[in-house]
């Protein structure tokens, strides 16, 4: 089989996986907790896309790996992570609400053009120029989107209305 069929077979599972985890675990915890208390670990979650910087330190992506694709995403997972750590601490505040949404529409942002500009760089025709960072795209990049969309549904709910009533179907 193809090293691109292998790669997108591994992305698609990373959803699957992760969206069953999600549905049958992740949300119903969130939905028994308030809003900022769901919100902490989702954030703390996303602490650790410092890991991205892993797309430029040689040795563990090859040389070849596009910087297109490279610089983009290592310095958008920093800033998301940096964001996130940002969120956590003043959270409570009407000023930590609205770092949950930069941090949450960065961080989305970020990780769709990750995904558009490794398709236009041909990141999924050759995808061992990744080398070690390979469990990134396939791995934590669906975890990361799936949790961000639960963030946009914690921060659409209002306030006075329990999350314990919405059901993800």
């Amino acid at each position: 089989m193809p090293p691109q069929a292998l790669f997108g077979i591994s992305v698609i599972f990373g959803f699957i996986s992760w969206g069953i985890v999600a549905r049958r675990y992740i949300w119903p915890a969130l939905c028994r907790v308030p809003r900022d208390e769901a919100l902490r670990p989702l954030l703390l979650l996303h602490t650790f896309r410092f890991v991205g910087l892993a797309f430029l330190i040689p040795g563990v992506v090859l040389p070849d790996l596009a910087v297109a694709f490279a610089g983009p995403a290592a310095y958008g997972d920093l800033s998301t992570s940096i964001l996130a750590l940002l969120a956590i601490v003043t959270l409570g505040s009407t000023l930590g609400i609205i770092l949950v949404w930069a941090f949450n529409i960065l961080g989305s942002v970020d990780l769709l053009y990750a995904f558009y500009e490794g398709n236009r760089v041909g990141l999924g025709q050759a995808p061992g120029l990744q080398g070690a960072a390979y469990f990134i795209p396939t791995v934590l990049v669906p975890l990361l989107l799936i949790t961000h969309a639960l963030v946009f549904l914690l921060l659409l709910k209002p306030e006075g209305v329990r999350i314990a009533q919405t059901r993800l179907n």
